[in-house]
């Protein structure tokens, strides 16, 4: 058996920032009209006030942190042409959904009219990560397996308590908004490639998705391409913490393609119990607990982080050369979140444009 190049691509969703009313701007357009070569690595979304970028095909943590920072700076001297600024969070804390301008493309005025008051108020910015896996078969069983760490990885980037100017209580607000679209959460257990290429089949035919991309599952095989790609994540505010993310989505990979290549695997559990935990991260964070269900009783979540990560620690980290990359989860563990670091600002400032200037500098950390 050949096994996974495991590259690694990142596409990060960052919101466009009048800084002196710290508002949402609707911008896109003229950034894609600065300069055509630029398309394909900085792309529209569904709102003119995204924007999103795309890494090219990586091979280590490090070249991916190294397109991060070339992106981000282009992304942020774009915007700054017009005097705005960028910042990388998984909502905005104030701005409205309700004044915001959809992109006007095919693709997205057809978003529009399929899911109607749903796209407007999606809102919402995300970190996307795709992992190289060219056998399609190794690619569904690694999508069933992985399912258990994802909340695991996902209480790491949780960068959203705020919405529409109101502290919510969750740490990740985006991903209860991005609950109300379709075909989304954790997928269901797939027993082959021919069964997940069947189940698209039929969903073409009855003319529910025009094709696999308008799958929205947490995590799901590319339609394009030979990638398995992880989308539950928040946004990363830091730099360090979306290449810290990417490394341990590359190790798991790593570590589930050792287990095959020797006949073993990990246990499967049910997406029912996974969503709990998903639940649980998303409202709690790092704070909370999850459940371990392999032992069937509820720990803090930070210790069964640690235990995901001396799990691949050992010896995957040092074939892919990503013990640093890796390594800084635990940075997040001692010091939490960006959602943590937006709560803490809040009250020591109790003002919500405090909490967009600072994420503007963690977004520009590094960078610039």
């Amino acid at each position: 058996m050949k096994p996974p190049s495991l590259t690694i691509g990142i596409e990060e969703e960052y919101q466009i920032i009048d800084p002196n009313t710290r508002e949402l701007r609707s911008y896109i357009t003229e950034i894609l009209e600065h300069d055509s070569v630029l398309l394909g690595e900085i792309k529209p979304e569904l709102h003119q006030s995204m924007v999103e970028i795309g890494t090219r095909i990586c091979h280590t943590p490090a070249e991916a942190k190294a397109e991060l920072i070339r992106l981000r700076r282009m992304v942020m001297d774009l915007a700054a042409t017009n005097g705005l600024v960028i910042a990388a969070a998984g909502t905005h804390p104030f701005s409205s959904w309700t004044e915001q301008e959809i992109t006007p493309l095919e693709r997205y005025i057809g978003v529009k009219e399929d899911l109607q008051e749903l796209a407007q108020a999606l809102l919402i910015f995300g970190t996307h990560v795709h992992i190289g896996i060219e056998d399609p078969d190794f690619r569904i069983d690694a999508m069933n397996v992985c399912r258990y760490f994802m909340p695991h990885v996902f209480a790491l980037s949780t960068s959203s308590p705020f919405w529409m100017g109101r502290n919510t209580g969750l740490k990740s607000y985006r991903s209860v908004v991005f609950r109300s679209f379709p075909r989304t959460g954790i997928p269901r257990t797939m027993t082959s490639w021919s069964d997940y290429t069947e189940f698209v089949d039929v969903m073409v035919a009855t003319g529910s998705i025009p094709d696999a991309s308008k799958l929205w599952w947490d995590v799901r095989p590319h339609h394009k391409f030979p990638t398995l790609e992880f989308r539950l994540c928040d946004v990363c505010t830091r730099v360090d913490e979306a290449v810290c993310i990417a490394a341990i989505f590359q190790a798991i990979i790593a570590k589930l393609w050792k287990l095959r290549r020797d006949n073993l695997t990990f246990r499967q559990y049910s997406p029912s119990l996974i969503e709990e935990n998903k639940w649980r991260v998303a409202r709690y964070g790092l704070d909370g607990k999850m459940i371990d269900l392999g032992r069937g009783i509820e720990l803090p979540a930070r210790e069964l982080v640690r235990e995901l990560l001396e799990w691949f620690l050992g010896d995957v980290v040092d074939d892919l050369g990503s013990r640093d990359e890796v390594g800084y989860a635990y940075r997040i563990l001692a010091e939490g979140t960006s959602a943590d670091r937006q709560l803490e600002t809040y009250r020591e400032t109790g003002d919500l444009k405090a909490v967009v200037d600072r994420l503007v500098r963690e977004t520009a950390a590094g960078v610039i």
